[in-house]
């Protein structure tokens, strides 16, 4: 066989194995190129995203086949700036899946044992997201450091993606504690910590300023301690009671009169807990005719007054009317609107109030529609449409 007409074979192979291996190639990594990956959109809408051109696929997969992972990153680097020997410093580096495949972490690796990674969540599932823990070891480095952290999939397809951190930990700083840490607070109740800042230096250090974005905190310094060569102040952090229900991951940036550092981060943790409950938090509506309605009542109790701003279900078939008078008990009527389909109907219905997102634990909703519909027919269903559908 000529030379040409060899090569002109192999790409006549190479685009029949490409076309005839379909869907089961989003499952396998090639070595001659990779096939499109399925965007998923918002609005349920999904299109192909093409990777290389067919004549590459004939040469070794190059570093742009792997871009696919590094667009979930919404950054791939981070700068802890100067901070205190022994705090407690993470960074979390967000990854969310933009496709119909699923993604799996398999590891992460770090270059130097100055940052430890960690993987909050392996397999995420379209428009879910995971996280990269990278914590900065304050207590055992000192000076300037930095690391490479090394992010390895291997589903749909093998790829590494690189994320990098840098910082200055001083020697001459401490926190007692490391960091804030409010843990579980009661919604309504709010609460405080005391951390001990040390400075240990042969000049005068003072805290000028605290700052921070969060308008829930409050905090008091006291006067500085000056002996010897020790600077001391005890700084007391409040949270507020009314500051909402959820997580707080948040900093205190403490402004100092050192030109080498004038700024050093303080890490503050916690959440805000509602003590609500809903009953019953699994509602069953029985048998509802196609194209008929049902109403039935969920209780929802608080340790505080709250108002019911309004229910979120992603179709629409459940309906509630909003509580603008606050009370600590709320009986809200959830009526659900039947299609046309018969079959196993499951929803998950979420209840909104002024406690803050995710205050009102997620209610399921489920429901057979079955029967003869007002009209006489007989409700179209068949195997394929007799199914259970669930909602997120």
């Amino acid at each position: 066989m000529k030379p040409v007409l060899f090569l002109i074979t192999r790409w006549h192979l190479v685009l029949i194995t490409f076309v005839s291996r379909g869907s089961a190639m989003f499952r396998q990594p090639l070595f001659i190129g990779l096939p499109p990956l399925k965007v998923r959109q918002p609005g349920g809408v999904s299109f192909l995203v093409p990777i290389v051109l067919l004549g590459t696929a004939l040469l070794a997969v190059p570093a742009s086949a792997q871009e696919w992972a590094e667009k979930m990153f919404s950054v791939t680097s981070h700068n802890f700036g100067t901070v205190a020997k022994g705090s407690k410093t993470e960074f979390r580096f967000i990854y969310r899946n933009l496709y119909e495949e699923d993604v799996h972490v398999s590891s992460v690796r770090t270059s130097c044992g100055c940052t430890q990674p960690a993987i909050t969540k392996k397999l995420i599932e379209t428009h879910e997201t995971g996280e990269i823990v990278a914590a900065f070891n304050t207590r055992t480095f000192l000076g300037q450091h930095g690391a490479t952290l090394t992010v390895t999939f291997d589903q749909p397809f093998y790829a590494e993606v690189q994320l990098r951190v840098a910082g200055n930990i001083r020697g001459d700083v401490t926190f007692e504690p490391a960091s804030v840490n409010l843990g579980n607070v009661d919604l309504g109740r709010g609460a405080e910590q005391v951390v001990r800042v040390t400075h240990m230096g042969s000049t005068p250090w003072e805290i000028t300023d605290v700052r921070s974005a969060n308008v829930n905190f409050e905090v008091l310094l006291s006067k500085p301690q000056h002996t010897g060569s020790q600077s001391a102040y005890d700084l007391t952090l409040r949270l507020k009671p009314d500051a909402p229900a959820g997580y707080i991951n948040d900093q205190l940036i403490l402004v100092t009169d050192d030109p080498r550092a004038s700024q050093i981060p303080m890490d503050v943790e916690g959440r805000v807990v509602a003590e609500v409950t809903v009953s019953p938090q699994l509602l069953a509506l029985g048998n509802v005719l196609p194209g008929g309605s049902v109403t039935k009542n969920i209780v929802v109790r608080a340790n505080r007054p709250f108002c019911v701003t309004g229910i979120v279900c992603n179709d629409g078939c459940l309906s509630c009317p909003a509580k603008e008078t606050p009370a600590k008990v709320h009986i809200l009527p959830v009526t659900f609107q039947a299609g046309d389909v018969g079959g196993q109907v499951e929803r998950e219905l979420t209840i909104t109030t002024d406690l803050g997102d995710g205050a009102v634990p997620v209610v399921t909703v489920q429901a057979m529609v079955d029967g003869v519909p007002a009209d006489g027919a007989s409700a179209r269903r068949s195997p394929s449409q007799v199914q259970s559908v669930s909602l997120r």
